[in-house]
């Protein structure tokens, strides 16, 4: 599903994943057309980093 959001509405995932200040960013690279595909690039690698911290943090904790 966050996939998903991530290339429809790329700055609404960084607010998802706990990063207002780069949704922010990525709104203003949204703003233009030319400017969306790297926001929905963007918001995907940022998207895979959260999954891979995730798995991390669930490794340390056992």
């Amino acid at each position: 599903m966050r996939l998903l959001v991530a290339l429809l509405i790329p700055f609404f995932l960084f607010f998802t994943i706990g990063r207002p200040i780069a949704g922010i960013i990525c709104l203003i690279l949204q703003l233009t057309l030319i400017g969306w595909i790297p926001a929905a690039i963007w918001a995907v690698y940022a998207l895979s980093q959260y999954n891979t911290d995730k798995k991390i943090d669930a490794i340390k904790s056992e």
